[in-house]
């Protein structure tokens, strides 16, 4: 990219100006990272200040039985073999409960597409995780889970979300987006929910008062004018309905699944990717580093390459973990996240599902000054 062309780009990032397909595709082309980095960087701090967000969550992983064989995925496992595993109830809301003492605020739960389970266990196990656990948000299910329980129940996703909810769920998730490009999508991907469903799902949680985060899963097959497009779908969507609470851009994981074959994203192109998304997605307040798919440090670093949120104190994520264990722990307590934060210059925001501040913490600055001063 030339100078002529830098120029241009960054005048429209300083204006505020919104970002095209063709712009997103050369910010990609850019070699000049720190120069990437530092207009995500002005982007973010416009939004959020010096302020990075997390939450103290635990993922609850139902079932990891899945009807899909997908090309990027070390979660899945079928019916008979020896890992494969499905959670009573009881044991659902045992594990959940374990994190009390902690102050948990979230339950994040994800589940592989079960053949048998009927649909009934799911707005049960959401009512037993509720009132076991009144003051803790559920966030729970992803686009394509509403869309295999419209076909194991018959009913349409507006009554499968009334129900949901009623059963206290508080947010979906934002899985199943991985790429929404066709020609992509068609080679990773083997369930039935496509960009047309995955929006119109999205679209009805956001209608009925939910705000939901959205995904990309990057680093595999696709090309940067993919993840563009990816973005700018989204970005679409959000115009519309204002429903989007954060980006999480996913690093691929290159073990146990069809993919194995691909290296994975290098730091410096994790580094270009979220500032890039930060460029482009212009309408969703915040960016959100999931620091298990990335590692500490660089989940470190891309809190000043646009990213805001730090995710949460997570506990068992298995399904980046099942992809071999990318050297990250399973859980980090919140006296460990204000330290990651604080090393790399922010202040560290504990929040809600809904961004809501729950307690401010001090700076590093603060932390370093005598006392007195």
């Amino acid at each position: 990219m030339d100078d002529g062309r830098k120029r241009e780009l960054e005048d429209k990032v300083v204006a505020g100006e919104r970002l095209t397909q063709q712009d997103g595709e050369d910010l990609y082309d850019s070699d000049d990272l720190a120069w990437l980095g530092g207009l995500a960087h002005l982007v973010r701090t416009r939004k959020n200040g010096d302020r990075v967000f997390f939450n103290v969550n635990r993922h609850l992983n139902l079932t990891n039985v899945c009807s899909a064989t997908c090309a990027y995925c070390s979660f899945q496992r079928k019916p008979g073999d020896k890992d494969a595993y499905t959670m009573r109830i009881e044991e659902a809301v045992r594990l959940a409960e374990q994190m009390k003492p902690a102050g948990i605020t979230e339950l994040h739960i994800v589940n592989g597409l079960h053949p048998t389970l009927p649909w009934r266990y799911y707005p049960k196990v959401l009512r037993e995780l509720k009132a076991a656990l009144p003051d803790v948000a559920l966030k729970a299910f992803t686009a394509t889970e509403i869309q295999w329980f419209e076909k194991i129940s018959g009913k349409p996703a507006d009554e499968i979300l009334d129900e949901l909810i009623d059963a206290g769920l508080e947010s979906l998730t934002g899985g199943g987006a991985e790429i929404f490009d066709w020609e992509v999508r068609k080679q990773i991907v083997d369930h039935e929910t496509h960009w047309e469903d995955w929006s119109r799902i999205h679209r009805l949680a956001h209608a009925k008062g939910l705000r939901t985060p959205a995904t990309m899963l990057y680093g595999h097959i696709e090309e940067p004018r993919h993840r563009v497009d990816h973005v700018l779908r989204l970005r679409e969507l959000q115009d519309e309905t204002g429903g989007f609470i954060a980006f999480i851009p996913l690093r691929f994981h290159n073990d146990n699944n069809r993919l194995s074959h691909l290296p994975m994203a290098t730091g410096a192109e994790v580094l270009k990717t979220f500032s890039v998304s930060r460029l482009l997605f212009d309408n969703v307040d915040h960016v959100k580093c999931f620091w298990v798919m990335h590692g500490l440090t660089t989940a470190q670093l891309t809190m000043t390459f646009g990213a805001d949120d730090l995710d949460g104190s997570v506990v068992e994520y298995k399904i980046t973990h099942d992809a071999d264990g990318f050297g990250t722990p399973n859980q980090l307590t919140r006296e460990d996240l204000l330290e990651l934060i604080r090393e790399a210059g922010f202040q560290p925001v504990e929040r809600d599902t809904r961004y809501n501040v729950l307690r401010e913490y001090a700076g590093p600055a603060e932390i370093a000054a005598p006392v007195g001063v």
